[in-house]
Formats: structure tokens, sequence, C-alpha cells
């Protein structure tokens, strides 16, 4: 028999991931509600299809139940978390790019401060928290 592990997660790793599930839910929400209003706020010419920007609050508000149910067991939904920080390293680095080249001004990547950097940290340590956690779960458990 296969002994199982209970779920060692501290507490603030469920935390961070409910706090990532709410800011993502209500940024995603805001966007496709009220698409114009960050380029308004950025004093930046609005987009001719502001259907596309509401279509990546979509994204973004989905990644945000994916967060809610990481949450549940960060260890088990490990992949739900990993996915999530690749799109907030990989958006920042398309963002760096365009803006480097003249596509897109400097002050559209305000956002990526809280949408994207603010989770590199927390989500590095809730994967690293979950690698620990399988390779202890690989030494008690036998081989087949």
């Amino acid at each position: 028999m296969i002994q199982q592990l209970p779920s060692a997660s501290p507490r603030w790793m469920r935390n961070v991931l409910l706090l990532a599930a709410f800011y993502n839910l209500a940024w995603g929400a805001f966007v496709v509600l009220f698409p114009l209003l960050p380029f308004q706020w950025a004093r930046l010419e609005p987009p001719n299809y502001p259907s596309l920007w509401q279509c990546i609050g979509m994204i973004v508000g989905v990644y945000g139940i994916g967060y809610g149910i990481a949450a549940l067991d960060p260890v088990r939904h490990w992949p739900i978390v990993l996915v999530g920080l690749l799109g907030k390293i990989f958006g920042p680095i398309g963002f760096v790019w365009n803006a480097a080249h003249g596509v897109l001004p400097w002050v559209a990547g305000l956002t990526i401060l809280t949408n994207d950097l603010a989770w590199w940290i927390p989500f590095g340590l809730i994967l690293l928290h979950a690698r620990r956690e399988s390779l202890a779960e690989q030494k008690i458990a036998p081989r087949r």
C-alpha cells in the first residue's frame, strides 16, 4: 500500500492563490465591462478593436478561476500555477520587446507591475514547494 502524505502547503500559499483568483477575476471583469477606460487613464489612443482587449480580459478572468482551484491544494494543482507564472513571465517579455521597438508606449506597461511582476516570487515559491513535496513523496512511496 502506498502511503499518502497530507497536503503540507503553508496557509500563505492558499491565501496568495485566492488573492490571485480575486484579482484576476476583478481585472478581467473590469476590462470586459470597461475596455476603453485603461486607455483613457493612460492617455493612450483607444484600440481600433476593443473586443480584442475584452477577449484578453476574459482570458485573465479564466486564469482567476484556475487560481481559485489551485488554492484548494497548491501541491496537487501546481500545473495551474506553472501556466500562470509562464504567462506572467512571457507577457512582460513581449511588452518590453514591443515597447523597445516603438510599437507600444512604455506607460502601457504600468499594469505589468500588478498583473505580472507582483506574482513572480510567490508563484515561484509555490512551485518550489510543490517540487520538494513531490521529491519527498517519491522517497516514501515504494517503486513499482
